[in-house]
């Protein structure tokens, strides 16, 4: 029986060269059949991953249903994050960076869980414990998720290990200048010319259940966020769109600055007060510059779950 491997829903690069990297390890050491697959469209940063890596027509294959399969779950544990009928799957196992969620399994399972920077630096050192060297395609594409996770080393999720992983498959890969090329495909993520607010909105955006309270909180990493100046008010509006449809009792929205390294927090909250005494921040027009924040990881979900006990 085959095993998908994929990440959350509205996959970033971590998840889909995720789905890639640990799918080519376990043909490599097990008998079993590994499949990469996805739960959403591949955004602009990832495809500029698989363009530049000759992995263009090699996208994981789309899977929103699971019931009867097997799974191996990547860059999250929190139940809303994948398929509706993911209780009905059997998770043979994990690889995140991130807290624990709430899914439950029925059996034991593999698990590799790491208070580090990217799930492909964990899935790397999956590499070397069972002794494999990842080919130079998926080297460089899991070199370039581990760089965008960690926004270039800058962000305070990255860890020693995250940047010995880099330049080892930097090496692996052939690219001297690693940070360059992460910061083209920066520029690449950055694009936004006819993008709705929706897709704006929703490009990394999670859904988390807070101790009984549902809270959206989306991210956009970008080069130069004042572009956006002038549909701040349409991005707000389709907040307040999400909030209703998914019955939510807060979204947020960060538009985050890598060069300036910080963020701008958009709130839509029935009480947005939980949310100012999270950042000590006071809100105007219901927005705030977050100097110095750029991990939703790290800085804003375990800032934010406290307020709803």
């Amino acid at each position: 029986m085959s095993v998908y491997a994929f990440g959350h829903k509205n996959p970033d690069s971590d998840s889909i060269v995720g789905a890639i990297s640990l799918s080519y390890l376990k043909n490599q050491v097990e008998d079993e059949e590994y499949i990469p697959a996805r739960q959403g469209d591949i955004s602009a940063e990832t495809q500029f991953i698989l363009d530049t890596f000759g992995y263009a027509d090699k996208v994981p294959m789309l899977k929103t249903s699971v019931a009867g399969e097997k799974v191996f779950i990547i860059d999250s544990t929190d139940k809303p994050h994948f398929q509706d009928d993911i209780d009905e799957a059997t998770i043979v196992g994990i690889a995140d960076h991130h807290k624990l969620g709430d899914l439950i399994t029925d059996a034991p399972l593999e698990a590799w869980i790491r208070p580090i920077g990217c799930s492909n630096t964990v899935i790397y050192e999956m590499y070397k414990s069972y002794g494999v060297v990842p080919p130079k395609d998926i080297a460089g594409m899991m070199m370039l998720a581990i760089l965008s996770d960690t926004v270039i080393f800058r962000s305070p999720t990255c860890t020693k290990v995250d940047t010995k992983a880099v330049k080892e498959l930097s090496e692996i890969c052939g690219v001297e200048d690693y940070k360059k090329m992460a910061m083209d495909m920066f520029i690449a993520k950055s694009a936004v010319d006819g993008a709705s607010a929706r897709n704006l909105n929703t490009r990394d955006y999670k859904e988390f259940d807070m101790n009984g309270t549902k809270v959206g909180i989306g991210q956009l990493e970008m080069v130069d966020i004042s572009v956006l100046e002038p549909r701040e008010d349409e991005i707000m509006e389709d907040m307040q769109k999400m909030k209703e449809e998914g019955g939510l009792h807060t979204v947020l929205i960060l538009l985050t600055d890598i060069i300036k390294e910080g963020s701008k927090l958009f709130v839509v909250s029935d009480d947005a007060s939980k949310i100012e005494a999270a950042f000590d921040v006071k809100l105007e027009n219901n927005k705030a510059w977050l100097e110095g924040v750029l991990s939703r990881k790290k800085q804003v979900v375990p800032f934010v779950q406290p307020q709803f006990k």
